[in-house]
């Protein structure tokens, strides 16, 4: 499960509800690609925005639809007792994993953090991932924190932001983490235009917000990077440019919400409210992009 192509599918709403269909239809395209696992309610997935019982259905409905391809499952919330409740839902649901990220309204404290991993991860019986996600928690983890939380029962991933653009950097950065943490966790990297590089840099699986509505492709990348050619995954990404161009300027989300919608996979505003989709000219960048690079 945490190896290859963990995919990301947005969670699409019509007129400020689950999209059940749609939601359904996005979880069966990555079923068809043959993805290594599916992440159901991450960033991507819009799990801040949604009510504990909207939560609940997503998680139920990418289960029922994932057939045998594990499904990691977001738990992450403000307060611990709601982080409790969510992992319940995520377990009741049938989810193979859950994926936990710190957030916060008042910035957290490193023992803070910790202590909310190690609540969680003696209450659930299913294995934990720990979002490292410093651009959406605006929380830092150290190296030895993670080590302390590696340390903990059921962790079993870390996935770490975007590595470094310079190769030696990159390796550099996982092999430092790697030496603090036990060898049964694995080092799975985000942050999609550092995909190549943190795959060759020794990450043994991409989180991916592109995967969760262009899985072809991303296992492309993900196949080139793991069959001992580095540099033809660094050649794909590479292509990939103008789509990591359109992430930079208008955030990932945005832009493969948009894109999900210009395909006929979501309907318009798909996103929940205040979070917009784009319109206009950029909507017109993101369909050339998405045709020009044949993304599937």
């Amino acid at each position: 499960m945490f190896t290859g192509l963990s995919a990301f599918p947005l969670t699409p709403l019509r007129d400020g509800k689950v999209d059940e269909n749609a939601f359904v239809g996005l979880i069966e395209n990555l079923v068809s690609a043959e993805v290594d696992s599916i992440g159901a309610l991450g960033s991507t997935g819009s799990y801040a925005y949604l009510n504990r019982e909207e939560r609940r259905l997503a998680a139920q409905l990418a289960v029922g639809a994932a057939g045998d391809v594990p499904v990691i499952v977001g738990i992450g919330a403000v307060a611990t007792r709601d982080v409790l409740l969510l992992a319940e839902d995520a377990q009741a649901a049938g989810a193979s994993a859950l994926l936990l990220a710190p957030v916060s309204y008042q910035a957290l404290r490193a023992d803070e953090v910790f202590e909310l991993y190690e609540t969680v991860a003696h209450r659930v019986s299913l294995p934990l991932v720990v979002y490292d996600n410093p651009g959406t928690t605006h929380f830092q983890f150290t190296d030895e924190l993670h080590g302390r939380i590696a340390a903990l029962p059921n962790i079993a991933s870390i996935k770490i932001p975007a590595v470094p653009a310079d190769p030696a950097q990159a390796s550099a950065r996982v092999t430092s983490l790697r030496a603090v943490i036990p060898s049964h966790v694995s080092i799975g990297v985000s942050g999609d235009a550092a995909a190549g590089n943190g795959l060759n840099a020794g990450c043994e699986l991409w989180y991916s917000v592109m995967g969760g509505l262009f899985p072809r492709t991303a296992r492309a990348l993900v196949k080139a990077s793991r069959s001992g050619q580095a540099e033809r995954g660094l050649e794909e990404s590479a292509r990939l440019e103008p789509l990591w161009a359109l992430f930079r300027e208008y955030g990932s989300l945005r832009v493969i919400a948009t894109a999900a919608e210009i395909l006929g996979h979501a309907a318009t505003n798909c996103l929940p409210l205040p979070l917009k989709g784009l319109d206009g000219p950029s909507t017109q960048r993101v369909a050339q992009v998405v045709q020009t690079l044949q993304l599937a």
